[in-house]
């Protein structure tokens, strides 16, 4: 069997939120190997999205967390592949502002695994950039797809509604820096950067405040 690899698509769109809209870049990772795949984040692009599968079965369209930005497209591709969207019910609430009338398929609950193409992925439930916020943690790649929970350099941001500051940076500290220090972190926006880099930033992020 094909060994699972990381497809990476980057989108373009707007977040909007608060009142405020902003022109927005956002990370699409595939993970699968020939045959099969999953989706992490299905912004703006359904119809590019599906491109860059090429025909793969989609077992599930992953959101870490539901703000517009990261959700925009996945009814769309869902509607497109047959494949289920996931979510974390604690954002639900965030979901229906853009998706009133369209329900996600399942949840994501803390510390469960979805497999792909013989790689597990785990469900780390991290709040504070979003209440339902999530990374994927796949130990066999030596990589953690974060969303908008850690990018290079520190924090998501956290001066929205249904962010807390305080909140986000237990979640990096007790279920990211935890991580090997290899761990190579993917993010929702932006460059990537490793769990061995970020770690000792830690003490000033909380000093710094947000």
């Amino acid at each position: 069997m094909t060994a699972a690899r990381i497809d990476h698509l980057v989108t373009s769109g707007t977040f909007s939120l608060d009142g405020g809209t902003w022109d927005v870049d956002n990370n699409v990772w595939i993970i699968g190997d020939d045959t099969e795949a999953i989706v992490i984040d299905a912004a703006h692009d359904a119809d590019a999205i599906a491109a860059a599968l090429g025909g793969r079965r989609l077992r599930a369209i992953v959101c870490t967390h539901a703000h517009n930005d990261h959700i925009d497209a996945a009814p769309a591709l869902a509607e497109a592949t047959g494949a289920p969207i996931l979510l974390h019910p604690d954002d639900l609430p965030l979901w229906k502002r853009t998706h009133p009338d369209r329900a996600p398929d399942g949840e994501l609950a803390d510390g469960a695994t979805l497999t792909v193409a013989g790689t597990d992925l785990t469900v780390l439930h991290t709040p504070g950039h979003a209440p339902g916020a999530v990374c994927l943690y796949a130990p066999g790649l030596r990589t953690v797809f974060t969303g908008d929970t850690l990018f290079q350099g520190g924090p998501g941001a956290t001066g929205r509604s249904f962010s807390h500051f305080p909140t986000i940076v237990d979640s990096i500290r007790d279920r990211l820096l935890t991580l090997p220090p290899d761990t190579e972190v993917r993010t929702g926006h932006g460059d990537g950067t490793t769990i061995g880099t970020e770690a000792p930033h830690l003490e000033e992020w909380i000093s710094r405040g947000h």
